[in-house]
């Protein structure tokens, strides 16, 4: 068991690790170990595993569980983990979820399930999520409806929040979605519990979401030191500077946000900082050609020369 437990006061950056793969398509577990430490020597507050991005979807049972097994083993309690454990099988979804808990994760984060059509759909489902994982496994709503065709409105949200103490996060990847941020903290202003906010998107509207009351982020940028920085100078008061920053890596981060090549772009960075030993995303999959990698080496370069100017 983990000496963490999700709740709502989790803030800062949750890096979304990505899943590395051999070059055969196996997973691979001593990049794994090298990911767990470059994330923790960045500074971030939290590790997710397994989520869209890990190519959880990809995987087989087993190795979901030996990845995970691995990743926990290495962390060995320097700071929480979120486990993905979105499946179409309710079975599935709660015997995952009881393993990652076991193993020593603090919460779980679960999407809806593709095409939910409406509101009621969408309330009938969550709760027979939250019902049988139970009352000890606190859960993160992942409400990515680029993904899951699936939306759920500030109402509903807010109605699974006052009826289920578990729900203690909403990952935020609506798009445009800072409306969305603003009503969920204002509903919290007026009563309502206050879960945690943290938002992906790659981390692309990152200073307006934290404007808006967002707590951080939950993204998997390979440069996390960026993230880590945005959010701990917004905190300190000092947006100029934070947006300073982020304005640095805005073509990278914009690049990396291509719809169905982003993971390819990110795991290319990842290879070139001496994190993963190979890029390979699982198939199917993207492969970048010798344009796109000639392409990224400028931008890349574009951008640290942006970062060294700072």
């Amino acid at each position: 068991m983990s000496i963490y437990k999700l709740d709502e006061s989790a803030s800062g950056v949750y890096i979304i690790s990505a899943t590395p793969f051999t070059e055969n398509g196996e997973v691979d577990l001593e990049s794994a170990d090298r990911l767990v430490d470059f994330y923790i020597e960045k500074g971030v507050s939290g590790i997710t595993v397994l989520g869209m991005m890990g190519e959880a979807q990809k995987m087989a049972p087993d190795e979901s569980r030996t990845f995970l097994e691995r990743i926990m083993k290495r962390v060995d309690d320097k700071l929480p983990v979120i486990v993905g454990v979105s499946d179409p099988g309710l079975d599935n979804l709660v015997r995952l979820s009881r393993f990652s808990m076991d193993q020593g994760a603090a919460g779980v984060m679960v999407a809806p399930l593709a095409g939910l059509a409406t509101e009621e759909k969408v309330y009938n489902y969550f709760t027979q999520v939250l019902e049988a994982l139970g009352d000890d496994i606190p859960v993160c709503y992942q409400d990515y409806p680029q993904a899951t065709n699936t939306e759920i409105s500030v109402s509903l949200f807010n109605r699974l929040v006052a009826e289920y103490d578990q729900l203690v996060m909403l990952k935020h990847e609506e798009c445009p979605g800072l409306t969305k941020i603003t009503r969920v903290r204002q509903a919290s202003d007026e009563g309502l519990r206050r879960v945690s906010i943290l938002c992906g998107n790659g981390g692309l509207y990152l200073p307006q979401e934290l404007a808006r009351g967002a707590d951080g982020a939950m993204t998997g940028f390979a440069y996390p030191e960026m993230l880590v920085a945005v959010v701990a100078l917004h905190n300190a008061g000092q947006q100029d500077k934070a947006e300073d920053i982020f304005d640095a890596y805005l073509p990278l981060i914009r690049h990396e946000q291509q719809p169905g090549w982003g993971l390819a772009l990110r795991k290319e960075v990842l290879h070139r900082r001496g994190i993963i030993s190979s890029p390979t995303v699982r198939s199917p999959g993207p492969k970048l050609s010798a344009t796109d990698l000639q392409e990224l080496t400028r931008l890349i370069s574009r951008v640290e020369k942006n970062v060294e100017a700072l």
